[in-house]
C-alpha cells in the first residue's frame, strides 16, 4: 500500500470517513492505482475544488473581553491581603484571579457569618435605627424646658413662664444646629 486508507485520510485532514468517501466518488481525491489516497496530492485537490464558503472552520476560542473594574476589583483585593499586584494594563494572571475570588468568596463568608451571628445588620436598618434615636432624643429635649423651668426658676427666683421661654429658645436654636450636620453614610 503505497498511499493512506479512508480511515487515515479522514483522520489527516479532520472529516469523518464519509465525507471521504463522498470526495472519493466525486473525484476530488487523488488515488494511487492500488486505491490508496495520495495524500499530499489530494490536500491540493480538495483546496482547489472545495468551496471555502462551505467548509467547516475551526471554532475560534471565544474570549470575553474584563471589565476594567473587574480587574483593578482583583488588584484591591490583592492588594488588601499583600499579595502581588498584577501591573496596570499588564492584564492578570489566571493564579492572581483565582485567589481573589477565593479571597472575595471568604469575605463574602464571613459577612455571612457576622449577620448570622448579629454583629452585622443591615445599612437601612442601621438608618432607620440612627433616625428613631435621633427622633427620641430630639422630642427629649424639646420637652426638656417645660419640665425643668419650674425647678430652675424657683431656685433662680425668677417667673417660671419667662424661664420656660428662655430655655425653649436655646433649646430649639441648639437643635437647629444640630439638624444642620448631615452624616455621611456612605
Amino acid at each position: 500500500m503505497q498511499g493512506m486508507s479512508e480511515r487515515q485520510y479522514a483522520s489527516h485532514v479532520g472529516l469523518s470517513r464519509g465525507a471521504i468517501q463522498k470526495a472519493k466518488t466525486a473525484e476530488r481525491l487523488v488515488l494511487y492505482p492500488d486505491g490508496s489516497i495520495n495524500a499530499v496530492a489530494s490536500d491540493s485537490r480538495r483546496a482547489e475544488t472545495t468551496d471555502p464558503s462551505k467548509t467547516r472552520k475551526p471554532p475560534e476560542p471565544k474570549l470575553k473581553p474584563v471589565p476594567e473594574a473587574a480587574v483593578t476589583a482583583v488588584g484591591d483585593t490583592l492588594r488588601e491581603q499583600g499579595l502581588a499586584v498584577p501591573a496596570v494594563g499588564g492584564g492578570t494572571t489566571y493564579l492572581q484571579a483565582k485567589t481573589a475570588n477565593e479571597v472575595l468568596r471568604a469575605q463574602e463568608r464571613r459577612i455571612r457569618l457576622q449577620k448570622l451571628k448579629g454583629e452585622l445588620i443591615e445599612r437601612a436598618r442601621a438608618l432607620s435605627l440612627v433616625f428613631r434615636l435621633a427622633r427620641e432624643v430630639r422630642d427629649a429635649w424639646v420637652n426638656w424646658p417645660a419640665r425643668s423651668s419650674a425647678l430652675m426658676a424657683a431656685e433662680l427666683g425668677v417667673e417660671p413662664a419667662a424661664m420656660q421661654k428662655v430655655l425653649e429658645k436655646h433649646v430649639r436654636a441648639h437643635l437647629d444646629e444640630l439638624a444642620e450636620v448631615r452624616p455621611d453614610f456612605r
